[in-house]
């Protein structure tokens, strides 16, 4: 499978937990970088988002400056900026390419200033590199009469046509951007961000979501605050389970890609919670896989509709499964991805 992630093989099949021992990600001041916006492009990004209902909020972002990936160690250095500088700048050249290859034109005046080589994809430190964490969501399920031995329950979206990124695409859930909620030093790490759209794109958490107004609650994920389904997760040791599956940069959009694997292994979760998970507004639909079902497993990876970004942590997330579930998973060969 081809996709426009670029990584490396140190970068790929981490299967490192997300944990304060091996996640850390400072805050930095840094100078602004890549964010100057084109009037003309930026105008017609708004006129376009309004026309389609597309949500936009301009709340921090943050920027990577810095990335040190290895198995066992998930380490950056961030900055933050706004949403509303990234809207109109870097989020404009996958546009801008979808444009040029319909028109069969070649000019491409956006990607030639944000990000005309190599080089420039690299230099986080000297561009607006904005971006996101998303993973492939697994949940144990007990035998049944009609669907079967006891399996993973694996969770694919269909993405909103009001949605900025991905729109129409499929894509694992949950999928974020990378941005603060609260407190934008703690909030830095990636598993911060997993925990808040579980709450809000699989439990209904709406307080947690920056599109529908301002954040009122000091603590949104305070212990008493969380929905019932979670409050069960972390009550127990063990029972959610959430690893880094590998990170990578996106030569289209330029935004840097952290994929991981969330699994829950008790499949009394399943038994209680089942009928509380539900995609929110971000998604037109929310297709159900059985980790058992090698046929349609294999149908869904070579589906066309996927988000590069989409893709590439969904085979990363079925090839740590594949190591780590045992007798509930039976899934196609997966080769190891090159560089």
């Amino acid at each position: 499978m081809i996709t426009s992630i670029l990584t490396r093989p140190g970068w790929v099949d981490l299967g490192t937990p997300l944990t304060p021992d091996t996640e850390r990600f400072e805050l930095v001041s840094a100078a602004e970088a890549g964010g100057d916006v084109d009037v003309r492009h930026a105008v017609d990004r708004l006129a376009e988002a309004a026309a389609l209902d597309v949500r936009m909020t301009d709340l921090p972002i943050y920027r990577l400056v810095e990335a040190d990936i290895e198995r066992g160690a998930i380490r950056g250095s961030v900055a933050t900026s706004m949403f509303s500088e990234y809207a109109l700048s870097m989020d404009l050249l996958e546009g801008e390419l979808v444009d040029a290859l319909a028109g069969g034109g070649r000019k491409l005046p956006l990607r030639d200033r944000f990000l005309p080589d190599l080089s420039a994809v690299l230099d986080l430190r000297g561009r607006l590199c904005a971006g996101g964490a998303l993973a492939l969501c697994a949940i144990a399920r007990p035998a049944d009469p009609y669907r079967g031995p006891a399996d993973f329950a694996l969770l694919v979206q269909e993405r909103s046509g009001t949605v900025l990124n991905a729109a129409g695409r499929l894509a694992v859930i949950p999928k974020a951007f990378h941005q603060p909620l609260k407190d934008a030093r703690a909030d830095s790490r990636i598993s911060t961000t997993l925990m808040r759209e579980l709450e809000e794109e699989l439990f209904g958490r709406d307080e947690v979501d920056g599109t529908v107004g301002g954040h009122r609650l000091a603590a949104p994920m305070h212990p008493s605050r969380l929905s019932e389904p979670m409050r069960w997760l972390m009550a127990g040791a063990g029972r959610l389970r959430m690893e880094c599956t590998g990170f990578g940069l996106n030569l289209v959009s330029g935004n840097y890609e952290f994929a991981g694997l969330v699994a829950i292994d008790d499949e009394e979760f399943w038994t209680r919670f089942g009928g509380h998970v539900e995609a929110n507004w971000e998604a037109v639909g929310l297709r159900v896989y059985s980790s058992l079902d090698t046929e349609q497993i294999g149908a869904l990876v070579a589906d066309e509709s996927w988000s590069n970004e989409g893709l590439f942590a969904f085979l990363l997330g079925l090839r740590r499964l594949g190591e780590l579930g045992g007798d509930r998973v039976r899934l196609p060969e997966l080769t190891a991805i090159g560089p």
